[in-house]
């Protein structure tokens, strides 16, 4: 069993940048793969980033590669999402989830996560 709890959401300008956390509960954090989500009321959950166990490998999607950054410290049992050069249309609900399997292609499905967080919420204002 792995709990999650995510931290570092809030209100910031277009063009500012935050970091979210994940914490992990447990001994096991080293053993899956980590990926963060986002989601807008009415609208369905979208894949953002992922890394892999050891933090070697990493998976964003389209519309943040070059802004955002996802990094994990096993030691801390922590993921983080670096985003910068933030945009209103980033604006969501983030959620990080953990996952043991190993495909990066699959990474972005969110039917392969096994726990998820309760999620921060991240407003951009233009």
């Amino acid at each position: 069993q792995v709990q999650l709890v995510e931290s570092g959401g809030g209100l910031v300008q277009a063009g500012g940048s935050l970091r979210l956390s994940c914490a992990a509960s447990g001994r096991t954090f080293s053993s899956y793969a980590m990926g963060w989500f986002r989601q807008v009321p009415g609208k369905e959950r979208e894949f953002v980033a992922a890394i892999s166990r050891g933090g070697t490998t990493t998976y964003y999607v389209d519309s943040v590669k070059g802004r955002f950054t996802i990094s994990r410290d096993n030691a801390k049992n922590t993921v983080y999402l670096q985003m910068n050069s933030l945009k209103p249309e980033d604006t969501a609900v983030y959620y990080c989830a953990a996952t043991t399997v190993a495909g990066i292609l699959s990474w972005k499905k969110g039917s392969v996560y096994d726990y998820w967080g309760q999620g921060t919420q991240v407003t951009v204002s233009s």
